[in-house]
This record gives structure tokens, C-alpha cells and sequence, in this order.
């Protein structure tokens, strides 16, 4: 059985923390093998209709508690008398950077002003051994490096060696492979720039937003390292950036692992078991890839899964498309499978979302992209950034017309969240600005369970 990194152990969700009931917690490994015993609390709820929520990145599994608690909080008032809700928590091996903060959780973090660096503090230092388990030697040095920010061309190349290695990029395939995102192939130095002024524009335009008005906008320019004679010191603010992007790229690849050889068998059977149980699954951040990525497991005309709400969803906006645009003879990684819903799949974005608005196309980005690290292109667009794209037919609402007309019954749906959807400092902005009473009612739309 693989590692459980995150801080996150089996164990049978009974429900300590949450606010409603009946839940229990679906818990899985880095392979997607669940905890049986998890699997039969779920068999057992007294049940018409199962929430099924997928977390996003995570510090700790209390964390993940905590934000189902506080999501699930309105459901029992906003469904018809004729709907029993069973809660589901699907707790899978993620992690956090705790300068990340979540709204209502926990103070704002202090992130290090642009350009500065920032060593790993001991929480997150904690979170990467769990996450990656044996690479102790390997993070010490990291963080060492990232507290020192030496004034060194060969430090950076050692510390992009070290990151290549935890993300398991071999670097001479990595030249070659054209499904390797090129932070970890591109000059590291120059990774680091371009990583240091996202940074630095990320935080200028969520302090601008915040009212701190055109002076924000103006650092961008100062930081240092990003011009000539700059230094390199003030890059290793970018360094730390692109051992998040690792961490991001390896739960990115784990999601889906999870949501194809995990959550999705296990609701097959379910619903085997359970044939008049209807299955509403929600996926926060990489949680959305997750529950997108069960419906792999569907088999053709079940129809035990009558909804998907994805928050904030970070993967693709084309992921759903028959044919993307700038290639027509592919398809998105999840091409036709809103068809294996019975009801809609509606994607909910905001535009206040830094980390997918800036950090998840530079991720994203492939190898040899000519546009280059800050180039815009919307082949690496994120659907929680600006909805699903490239489905024929498919509406954007704003949250008012949704939550006042209600969602189509089925298909790919976008649905603008900003408006609720915006809280949040940088580097993340509102990425997990998502308990809103607003957001569960779409869910309830979505899965047709209001009054």
C-alpha cells in the first residue's frame, strides 16, 4: 500500500467535528486503495441522496474536517422534505503551504514580500517529509538553501535538481518529454524570475483589489533580481515557488489517480450495493479532479451519479471538450464523460483566484512553448478560473441567475462565483474561498434536492 503523505491515516470517519449527519469519510492512499472499514460506513447511511465532497490541498486531515463541517453547514435547510442527506468526506494524501490561508480558518498568512524569498517554516517543512516520505536529506537542503538565499548561480541550479527529483522529472527525459511542464525543464534561473514576478503581480493585484490602489501595482517594478544587477538574492522568493509547483504537479497526478482507480470503483459498488442511492460529488481545487476523474469508472447507462460541483477546479478548462481548439484531433483527458452524469456538472470560477488565475497556466505550461513561462495562452487556461470551454452548448451564468433561475438539468454548466468567490491574499487570492451558503444552494440546484 503506498504512502498516505499529507498527515493523512485510515481511519473510519465516524464523524468527530462535523455539524450534520449522518457522515462518515471515504479515505484513500497515494494508489487510490481505500480503507474498507471507511467504505462500510458509507454502505450503511440511511440515505435518498450522498454528498460526496473531495478536498483540495490540505495540511492535515483536521483541516479537511474543518471544511466539510463548515460547507455541509447549510444543506439540512435548503433541501425538500422528500431528501435524506447522507455527508461523505473523500480524504486523500494532499498537503499545503500554511502561507496559504483559508478565509475564516486561520489569520493571513505573512507570505515574504515579493522577491525576498521565504524559508519553509516548520509546519510546512513537516507537511513536505509527509508528503514526500524519505526525502528528509533532501528537503533539509532545500530549506537551507531557501534560508540562506545565497547570491549563487550554482545554488539555484542545485535547488532545481533537487525539486526535478522530488517531482520525479528525469531531467534528460524531461528535455525531450513533451507532457513535462517546462518550470522544470526551462533555465532555472529564469524560472525563478519569471516566478518572482508572478509572485510580485499576484500580490500587487490582490492588494489592489484589497483598495491599496495604484502604488501596489508600482512594487512590481522593484523587486529585486528581476532586472540587470539586480542580484539573485531576491529570486529565492521564485525558488519557493517552484517547490510548490512540484508539490502542485505531483498532487495533480495523484488526484487523478485517486478519483480513477479510487473514488470511482468504490461508488461503483456502491451504488451496486445501493441502487436507489444518489450520489451528488463536489471537488474543491485538485479535489475537483478528483471527483471528475471517477466518473472514468461509471459504466455506460448507470445513472447513480446526478450531479458534479466543482469549486475552484484546477485543471483544464478544455478537460470535458470532444476536440480541443488548438489541436482538433484530441480531445480533453475527460472528453464526453459530463454525458455519465445524470444531471449537470457545473464548473463555478471566479476570477479572484490567483493560484489558478497566474500559477496554474505557468505549470502548466509544456515544454518549448514558444510564448514562453509568461506568455498568455489560453491552451493552459483552468476551469475554476473562467468555466468550462470549448463544450458546445454550454450556458455561463452569473451566481444571481443561477441561484434565482436554477441550473439546466443537464451538460456542462459555467457559473461566475466571483462575487462570493474573493477573499484571499496572496499567492493563492481566493482559491479556497468557497464555504458560502451561496455555493450550496448551487450543489442543491445542481443535484434537484430544494424545496
Amino acid at each position: 500500500m503506498a504512502d498516505v503523505g499529507g498527515g493523512f491515516g485510515f481511519g473510519t470517519g465516524t464523524g468527530i467535528g462535523i455539524g450534520v449527519g449522518p457522515y462518515a469519510e471515504l479515505t484513500f492512499d497515494s494508489e487510490g486503495d481505500v480503507d474498507r472499514a471507511s467504505q462500510g460506513a458509507v454502505a450503511r447511511m440511511e440515505a435518498t441522496d450522498v454528498l460526496v465532497f473531495a478536498h483540495g490541498w490540505n495540511s492535515d486531515r483536521s483541516t479537511a474536517t474543518r471544511l466539510y463541517d463548515r460547507f455541509f453547514a447549510p444543506f439540512p435547510a435548503l433541501v425538500g422534505p422528500g431528501v435524506r442527506l447522507g455527508y461523505v468526506g473523500v480524504v486523500w494524501p494532499s498537503m499545503r503551504f500554511s502561507d496559504e490561508p483559508i478565509p475564516d480558518f486561520e489569520a493571513a498568512g505573512a507570505l515574504a514580500e515579493p522577491g525576498h524569498g521565504g524559508a519553509l517554516d516548520p509546519a510546512t517543512r513537516q507537511a513536505l517529509g509527509q508528503f514526500w516520505p524519505g526525502r528528509g536529506a533532501e528537503l533539509d537542503r532545500l530549506a537551507e538553501l531557501l534560508a540562506e538565499r545565497p547570491e549563487s548561480a550554482a545554488a539555484f541550479i542545485e535547488f532545481g535538481a533537487l525539486v526535478r527529483e522530488l517531482a520525479g522529472v528525469d531531467a534528460v527525459h524531461a528535455v525531450a518529454g513533451p507532457a513535462v511542464p517546462a518550470i522544470f525543464t526551462d533555465d532555472v534561473l529564469e524560472v525563478c524570475r519569471a516566478l518572482t514576478l508572478a509572485l510580485a503581480r499576484a500580490g500587487a493585484e490582490t492588494e489592489a483589489e484589497a483598495g491599496a490602489g495604484a502604488e501596489a501595482g508600482a512594487a512590481v517594478a522593484e523587486v529585486p533580481g528581476l532586472t540587470v544587477g539586480g542580484g539573485l538574492s531576491g529570486l529565492w522568493g521564485g525558488a519557493k515557488e517552484l517547490l510548490r509547483q512540484a508539490a502542485y504537479y505531483k498532487m495533480k497526478k495523484r488526484a487523478g489517480v485517486v478519483g480513477e482507480r479510487g473514488l470511482g470503483p468504490v461508488l461503483a459498488e456502491l451504488a451496486a450495493g445501493r441502487p436507489a442511492l444518489r450520489f451528488h460529488l463536489i471537488g474543491h481545487s485538485f479535489g475537483a479532479r478528483v471527483v471528475s476523474f471517477s466518473l472514468r469508472a461509471v459504466p455506460d447507462g448507470a445513472r447513480y451519479v446526478r450531479s458534479v460541483t466543482l469549486l475552484q477546479g484546477a485543471f483544464s478548462h478544455y478537460a470535458f471538450a470532444d476536440r480541443l481548439p488548438h489541436d482538433r484531433g484530441r480531445g480533453g483527458a475527460l472528453r464526453g464523460l459530463h454525458r455519465k452524469v445524470d444531471g449537470p456538472v457545473v464548473a463555478c470560477h471566479s476570477r479572484h483566484d490567483s493560484a489558478l488565475r497566474v500559477f496554474y497556466p505557468l505549470a502548466s505550461r509544456m515544454a518549448g512553448d514558444s510564448a514562453g513561462l509568461l506568455g498568455f495562452d489560453e491552451r493552459w487556461g483552468a476551469i475554476g478560473h473562467d468555466g468550462v470551454r470549448a463544450v458546445a452548448g454550454t450556458p455561463r451564468l452569473s451566481l444571481d441567475t443561477a441561484l434565482r433561475d436554477g441550473v439546466p438539468a443537464a451538460g456542462c454548466v459555467s457559473v461566475d462565483a466571483g462575487s462570493v468567490v474573493r477573499r484571499g491574499g496572496a499567492p493563492s487570492g481566493a482559491h479556497s474561498d468557497i464555504c458560502h451558503e451561496e455555493l450550496a444552494r448551487v450543489v442543491v440546484s445542481a443535484g434537484r434536492m430544494g424545496r
